[in-house]
């Protein structure tokens, strides 16, 4: 069954799924934003008019197109909300059984011909795709963090996604502006592959004592030429998120270097998750980022 996007919801309105929100209405979609509480997508909904109010200042984009982008954004308070949509990308946790649960909830309510898409960073496509009754229209559409900004979108099939599926989301992508990587179903696919492995070394790199977080991340910053430190993108990406990616790897791959690292473990624990807590591997709770250890 052929489908032309022209409706996108979005399940998630935190970093990712706003983000997601936005840049669709910037392209012209009309988009549903869907998260399990009201005042979540009203929260996502503010943090999406202040970036493109960014935008404006910036000189990026008109007035125009900002209020053209906000009209487009409409709340889904009810997964039920987004039954005519075309187009339906999920961005919840990273979390394997939540992700299933949002799909049993939400597949009886979508079209037939309605193409279904998540935004995981790491977790096999082909494997949440079976927990859905649409294998042959699921897909794996992974925008980076953050989405306004990042050009990149790795896009991933499942073992039964149809070509069909997989041309309707490449011309999507173009679409909303961004350039594709095809990646393969592998646990993690292609940047995070490469990407949580370097973070996990060196979180090892503190947990050894061979330098301090500050050490580590100016190390990286001058000596690599990385726009920031290993420990500060894990603090943005969040600890959790990176404790899942490195567990997925660790699980799927069944090789001992992509054991989490204790101290990645020791912080998620303590609820030290990063930025979105206000303590990781720097305390956020002052003027200016203190280093925690």
């Amino acid at each position: 069954m052929a489908v032309e996007i022209k409706r996108v919801g979005v399940i998630g309105a935190g970093q990712m799924g706003n983000g997601i929100a936005h840049v669709c209405a910037a392209a012209g979609y009309e988009v549903g934003l869907h998260d399990i509480s009201r005042d979540r997508i009203e929260s996502g909904l503010a943090t999406i008019t202040g970036n493109l109010n960014r935008q404006v200042s910036k000189g990026q984009i008109t007035e125009e197109q900002s209020r053209r982008a906000l009209d487009l954004i409409k709340p889904a308070p009810q997964l039920e909300d987004l039954a005519e949509f075309d187009l339906v990308i999920e961005s919840a946790s990273e979390n394997e059984q939540i992700k299933r649960k949002i799909f049993s909830q939400l597949c009886p309510s979508l079209k037939p011909e309605a193409i279904l898409a998540t935004n995981t960073s790491s977790i096999s496509i082909t494997r949440l795709a079976a927990s859905t009754d649409r294998p042959e229209r699921f897909i794996g559409i992974h925008f980076m963090n953050p989405v306004p900004i990042m050009e990149l979108v790795e896009l991933v099939r499942g073992i039964a996604t149809e070509d069909e599926t997989f041309e309707a989301s490449k011309a999507f992508v173009a679409k909303v502006g961004k350039t594709i990587a095809v990646a393969e179903d592998f646990p993690a696919f292609m940047v995070n592959r490469i990407l949580l492995p370097m973070i996990n070394e060196a979180i090892y790199t503190l947990y050894e004592g061979v330098g301090s977080v500050e050490a580590i991340d100016t190390a990286m910053r001058l000596g690599a030429n990385h726009p920031m430190g290993p420990l500060q993108l894990a603090d943005f990406i969040g600890l959790d998120t990176c404790l899942s990616i490195m567990q997925v790897l660790y699980e799927g791959l069944a090789d001992s270097k992509y054991r989490p690292c204790p101290l990645l473990v020791k912080y998620v624990e303590a609820g030290w998750l990063g930025r979105k807590t206000q303590r990781g591997f720097y305390d956020y709770r002052g003027e200016t980022p203190v280093p925690t250890r």
